[in-house]
């Protein structure tokens, strides 16, 4: 999703990602952006949002005309109560995507303490009470909701609206709870979740990052630099990564790598928007990922190493919020790659980069689970972390999808032994 200037074209380009990744439906949901004049740019009422054109954007002008070709959408009135009572919104997004559904309709809130990005990013999470839709009251009852200081509105049997200071910061809050909500769904399978502590949570560290000396780019750059956007915008699409969580890196030369950059969007994410680093050492002008540090320390105790990821995909991540195992011995493919993860405590991305990475191993142990932080993954390219990260998440997924058809049937130690011999595994 890029941010153009014209927000017809920001409500457009928003609107088709939330429909391609299915977080609404054809017909449900609506999108709005203020501007500091006070006119407000929504969605319009009865037009299909998975072919949605800049020019069905409707305008409500700050004394009430409308311009467009369409009504705006029925919603419009708790659009503009929320703005009235929240000055510091710019933009709302209203959906319902299938998680926080699910969350709504058993009247329950997601809790954001599974993650710290998490609940960094989505802030306040409340529940307004049930209005008909479109109504005065529904707008009264969410807008209360959010003067009361909620950053995340789940609405009683209806679905969310998330509110933030542009549409990019509103997107990524909608985005970031529902993946939650999604991994909260799939851990209640597995058995009881957990949390980090209050203390746990309050801890943000940012590295530092002295800058790096100025070179001539070296021929191999350009087309690792297009490579690894190639697979972090497939890792997206793919639902591997989301826009606020997970980072992705490769070796250039000795331990210098290029990393997705901090605090960007990982779909918008450029060749020349990635970070190179060395060390304790970055470009100027430009911030690594936070986990820049986590990767620069495997990158200098394991040499053959030539890819890093870290990342939090849902069926992956649920196994890492419970005390569940996350077996590989379901079928080769599974042993092969992966071979035996194991679950660390949790450890702080950025402050226990030496303790994480000396967990790791190309031949034994090339992922890792973390309690409540997610997967670190390594390969000898880009190309053997990714399939690593896509096995790692399929493998979860087989696993939970096993469970309500009863007992799952691991290969015998016979059977793991051969994959063993035959793969020279470690």
């Amino acid at each position: 999703m890029s941010t153009p200037i014209d927000p017809r074209e920001a409500l457009v380009a928003t609107m088709q990602r939330i429909y391609q990744y299915r977080m609404t439906t054809t017909s449900g949901g609506n999108l709005s952006i203020r501007e500091p004049s006070g006119d407000i740019w929504i969605t319009p009422a009865r037009v299909d949002k998975g072919a949605l054109v800049p020019a069905d954007i409707v305008r409500v002008r700050d004394d009430g005309r409308l311009e467009g070709r369409h009504p705006p959408s029925s919603e419009l009135p708790f659009h503009r109560e929320i703005y009235r009572r929240r000055p510091d919104f710019g933009a709302i997004v209203h959906a319902h995507p299938g998680a926080l559904v699910a969350f709504s309709i058993c009247r329950q809130l997601p809790d954001t303490r599974l993650q710290s990005h998490v609940h960094q990013v989505c802030g306040r999470v409340a529940m307004a009470p049930y209005a008909c839709p479109g109504t005065q009251a529904l707008g009264d009852n969410i807008a209360a909701t959010f003067e009361q200081g909620a950053d995340c509105v789940l609405l009683e049997n209806h679905g969310v609206v998330i509110g933030g200071s542009d549409l990019k910061d509103a997107f990524q809050r909608f985005e970031t709870l529902e993946f939650a909500a999604q991994t909260l769904v799939r851990a209640a399978m597995l058995g009881p979740k957990r949390v980090l502590t209050p203390e746990a949570l309050a801890i943000d560290t940012m590295p530092h990052f002295d800058e790096l000396p100025a070179r001539q780019e070296s021929r191999r750059e350009p087309e690792l630099r297009a490579a690894i956007c190639s697979f972090v915008h497939r890792a997206y699409r793919q639902r591997l990564l989301i826009s606020t969580a997970g980072a992705f890196s490769a070796r250039l030369e000795g331990t210098e790598f290029l990393i997705t950059p901090r605090r960007r969007d990982r779909l918008e994410v450029q060749p020349d928007g990635l970070v190179r680093v060395s060390g304790r050492a970055c470009v100027a002008d430009l911030q690594p990922s936070r986990s820049a540090s986590l990767h620069a320390a495997i990158y200098a105790r394991i040499p053959g190493v030539g890819a890093v990821i870290n990342a939090q995909p849902a069926h992956a991540s649920a196994f890492c919020v419970t005390d569940a195992i996350l077996s590989t011995h379901t079928i080769p493919e599974s042993y092969v790659v992966l071979n035996n993860p194991p679950k660390l405590p949790f450890l702080r991305i950025v402050e226990d980069a030496e303790s994480i990475a000396g967990q790791l191993s190309l031949e034994k142990t090339p992922v890792l689970l973390i309690e409540n932080e997610g997967a670190v993954v390594i390969g000898r390219t880009p190309l053997e972390a990714f399939d690593r990260l896509e096995v790692l998440e399929a493998t979860a997924e087989a696993l939970l999808l096993a469970r309500p058809l009863g007992k799952i049937v691991p290969m015998g130690a016979a059977a793991i032994d051969e994959l063993r011999r035959v793969f020279k595994l470690a």
